[in-house]
């Protein structure tokens, strides 16, 4: 990683902070975009933008991070909150990577990372709002990982069950709430930061050069295996 330029959107909380702590720790130059304006620059992903300030002229690795946890039944939802979780999750994704392009072609062989949920693999009560915005973002990632395979652009997601992050505090927010969520797992806890971080910093490294179109899956067994 050491003087590789990763650009990471939404880097200043959660994930996105986990994995800049680790890339700057390596020896990367990490360009760090947030709605507060927190990092690099300030960036607003439900905006219109064809461009970002501050981009280098050669992007190695690209991160999107911003996401929503939007949950309840679906009889309340209304086609409104698809539309933000769409905007936040999907089309936020695809506006980034259009104004992207030129740095990471200029790359001759980077990496993209978005990130996906577990709720698309294993149908989950109360998520279909997020599991849909999800599920398009890995048909994206597929898509764009044969499309830009020829420019060496891979395109990888990662797919992570619930994380301790400030996103998650409510489905955390009390002893009983973690306790039951360690349950759910069938590796007996829910995840931390560090842990999806990582699985963001292998896809962004040497070590995966070869893969591309794959959704990585560090949810402690959720979408593989049943528990005991």
């Amino acid at each position: 990683m050491k003087d590789r330029n990763i650009v990471i959107i939404g880097g200043n909380t959660g994930i996105g902070e986990a994995l800049k702590k680790q890339l700057e720790a390596a020896g990367a130059h990490v360009f760090s975009y947030s709605r507060s304006g927190d990092g690099t620059g300030k960036l607003d992903v439900t905006e219109e933008f064809s461009s970002i300030d501050g981009l280098p002229e050669v992007v190695h690795g690209l991160v999107y991070c911003p996401g929503s946890i939007n949950l309840k039944p679906f009889h309340r939802f209304k086609i409104e909150d698809f539309q933000k979780d769409f905007e936040i999750n999907t089309l936020g994704a695809v506006k980034v990577l259009q104004a992207c392009m030129k740095p990471l072609k200029a790359a001759k062989g980077a990496s993209v990372v978005l990130f996906s949920t577990v709720a698309v693999q294993v149908g989950l009560g109360f998520h279909a709002s997020i599991a849909a915005a999800k599920g398009a973002v890995e048909g994206l990632t597929r898509s764009l990982a044969a499309e830009w395979a020829p420019n060496q652009i891979r395109v990888n997601a990662v797919a992570p069950s619930l994380t301790d992050t400030p996103l998650a505090a409510q489905l955390l927010g009390s002893e009983d709430k973690k306790e039951a969520s360690n349950k759910r797992h069938p590796m007996g806890r829910y995840g931390t930061a560090e842990d999806v971080a990582s699985a963001a910093y292998f896809l962004l490294s040497e070590g995966s050069s070869w893969m591309t179109g794959q959704i990585l899956h560090p949810d402690g067994g959720m979408s593989a295996i049943k528990g005991m």
